[in-house]
């Protein structure tokens, strides 16, 4: 590989930068009191520009909350569900109460997510995909709050070390790539996990985790 192509290739590796919400040590009382087993997980809502962004975000959230220890309801068949009986948007089911919810579908907690931010940002050599998102899991039952957090990711075309003429056909190359594809699916899943698994503001371990036990943050 010659050195200019090597610049290019290099220009395209993303970089990936996280900032958590870290602000304060949350108080796991709640969350401990009302420890969930299930999550049924809604479609987010969209304050970003993008109308695909909620249902790619949502794509990404089973994994993580099941790798965290949670039976998490097939998020495609309560969309599905939900859209057939009267209620077509995110924006809607979100106003479903509670009480509702846990009649129809039983689950032990709800999760409700907002996007704030979503997709391409492009410069003029250079592009960003950004995501960004916050989320409350909320008691069934009693409609108590049990955990909040915020996640923002950005992963970016990197540069070409200094070389211009590079990091443009890296930059050309980056936005012909993500017209075909939607670099932000792979963002949300790492926002997501992240945010899902961060030792110090994420979900307390589910009663599935091998860890569950030892989980001793909010004792």
């Amino acid at each position: 590989m010659t050195r200019g192509h090597g610049a290019v290739a290099a220009s395209i590796l993303a970089f990936v930068f996280t900032s958590a919400c870290t602000t304060a040590k949350p108080d796991y009382a709640a969350y401990r009191a009302h420890l969930p087993r299930s999550i049924l997980v809604l479609p987010p809502l969209n304050e970003s520009t993008q109308v695909n962004a909620p249902y790619v975000y949502l794509s990404t959230a089973t994994r993580p909350l099941a790798e965290c220890g949670y039976y998490v309801f097939p998020v495609a068949v309560i969309d599905a569900f939900l859209r057939e009986n009267g209620l077509p948007s995110p924006d809607e089911m979100h106003g479903v109460p509670l009480s509702k919810l846990n009649e129809v579908f039983g689950p032990d907690a709800v999760l409700y997510v907002t996007i704030e931010d979503w997709g391409q940002k492009y410069m003029i050599i250079s592009s960003d995909t950004v995501v960004k998102a916050r989320a409350r899991l909320v008691d069934a039952n009693t409609g108590t709050e049990l955990w909040a957090g915020t996640e923002y990711l950005q992963q970016g075309s990197g540069s070409a070390g200094g070389d211009p003429i590079a990091t443009l056909v890296a930059a050309v190359i980056t936005q012909i790539v993500a017209s075909m594809t939607d670099p932000a699916y792979g963002v949300s899943r790492q926002a997501t996990t992240t945010m899902v698994f961060n030792p110090h503001s994420g979900l307390l371990f589910g009663p599935r985790h091998p860890q569950y036990e030892a989980d001793q943050r909010g004792r």
